[in-house]
């Protein structure tokens, strides 16, 4: 069968043509590393995780490429009151990505660049941008370049706006501006900025725009056209709306294929820093395995909001516990027939070829488990045996084979579930201590779990807690 994804610029179910036949050329938004990983970048990464292990199923050979953005206005603002330098910072956090996705079983993207090694690859496309018309240095000589909106008459192609309707582009002095919508291309450098954090040009000193990172360095390393675009529905204004328009213009055709995975909220309102409700990746990971926390945060289509709250690990474990407790069975009690081989049941490669219809391929995994499972009961070996091969090839497909040698200190993940109930019993002890102002009880058990090597971290929401690395 064809597979078919959801073009976000077309707003239709597609089927994918590559631009190479039997090659698959995807490029990923990566991080923007100014501060820890939250489950929804987790979520992100694992959806294109699972496009590639699909498409290299169907026997495509795919080049992913996830950059890092390792230079941004955050990443300055987080050491403003910090004696640490900003590249310190962006790589200490890059660091605990990496971790992260490891974690959870993501793959090595086959080209992850940083930001940092690709500027003289966004110069040349800026100065292309001039060339052609489209961009223009700011009239004030700071240094700024811009894209020019106005000189790109499908601007708001990809989110379906008319210029007319846009916010202004907020990152930029908008002073050197022609239109208030034009966004910075290049930065000039600003004496409050640290010195390291500017490159030579030919406008003058600076540093690169956001967006033009991302078109230059798809550009280097998958070519003027590549299949897939993808990234958290988040970056599809302005981000993404803005590389469409400043790569055609420079004469690229850029991406055939736009994809986007949904968000995750908390509690049924959006994730974010300054309401602090952000789930950090290590403390998910932490609270019930890594294993668990790959099937929950892939178990919702990938285009899908997915709400979390706490609790809703434990449908998770049950159900890998399911399948962990099947296999092991069918091992022990199959000898020789346990090592059948086959390919995925049809429904599932079905739901899988249906923009990576994963609820539905869930739903097929656990339905032949069902049936493994009463085959052993009626002593039909034959049949269990081909449940058994089935079901091992869904899982490994999707990357959650409990048995793979991977996850086998995912073992420790009732361990994990029996200490978080544990400390979030001492965390409550605790609250209330606090609540009676008896300061002195409420630092002592602070103090114990320091001990234990478990940190606090107090947010308006509630304390959360993690294990020292």
């Amino acid at each position: 069968m064809t597979v078919r994804l959801y073009d976000s610029k077309s707003q239709t179910l597609t089927d994918l043509v590559p631009v190479v036949n039997g090659q698959v050329g995807i490029y990923v938004c990566g991080p923007t590393v100014q501060s820890a990983p939250h489950i929804g970048h987790l979520r992100s990464a694992l959806a294109y995780d699972l496009w590639r292990r699909w498409l290299n199923y169907r026997g495509y050979a795919v080049t992913l490429v996830r950059n890092v953005t390792d230079i941004d206005d955050k990443i300055l603002a987080g050491v403003e009151n910090s004696s640490e330098p900003w590249w310190a910072l962006a790589y200490r956090v890059e660091v605990e990505f990496t971790s992260a996705y490891a974690r959870l079983g993501i793959r090595p993207p086959t080209y992850e660049p940083r930001a940092t090694a690709s500027v003289q690859n966004m110069l040349d496309l800026i100065a292309e941008l001039i060339e052609r018309g489209h961009a223009y240095p700011a009239p004030d000589a700071s240094g700024d370049v811009y894209f020019d909106t106005a000189s790109w008459p499908n601007y708001g192609e990809l989110t379906r706006q008319k210029p007319a309707d846009m916010e202004a582009a907020p990152d930029a002095d908008p002073r050197g501006k022609r239109d208030a919508r034009d966004f910075a291309l290049w930065k000039g450098y600003k004496p409050s900025e640290p010195a390291s954090a500017a490159w030579a040009s030919p406008w003058g000193p600076g540093r690169p725009g956001w967006h033009i990172e991302c078109s230059a360095m798809a550009q280097r390393y998958l070519g003027d056209r590549f299949d897939i675009h993808g990234g958290g529905l988040d970056l599809r204004f302005p981000h993404h709306e803005n590389e469409l328009a400043q790569s055609n213009a420079a004469g690229l055709a850029f991406a055939n294929h736009w994809v986007h995975n949904g968000l995750i909220t908390v509690g049924g309102a959006k994730m974010s820093k300054s309401l602090g409700n952000s789930v950090f990746a290590a403390e998910f990971i932490d609270r019930s395995g890594a294993l668990a926390a790959r099937y929950y945060l892939s178990s919702a289509h990938y285009r899908s909001t997915m709400d979390y709250s706490d609790g809703a690990l434990g449908e998770a474990v049950s159900a890998l516990e399911r399948i962990g407790t099947f296999l092991r069975r069918a091992e022990r009690g199959l000898g020789a027939h346990a090592d059948t081989a086959t390919d995925v049941p049809h429904p599932f490669s079905a739901a899988m070829d249906d923009d990576l219809a994963i609820p539905q391929a869930l739903a097929v995994l656990h339905e032949r488990t069902t049936a493994g499972n009463a085959a052993l009961d009626a002593d039909d070996r034959a049949t269990a045996a081909i449940c058994r091969a089935e079901v091992v090839a869904m899982v490994d497909v999707l990357g959650i084979n409990p048995l793979a040698p991977e996850w086998q200190d995912a073992g420790s993940a009732p361990a994990t579930a029996a200490l978080d109930t544990l400390v979030r019993s001492l965390i409550e002890h605790r609250e209330l201590a606090r609540a009676d102002r008896d300061f002195a009880s409420a630092d002592r058990i602070r103090d114990q779990l320091a001990a234990a090597r478990i940190q606090l971290e107090d947010t308006p929401t509630g304390s959360h807690w993690r294990l020292e690395s």
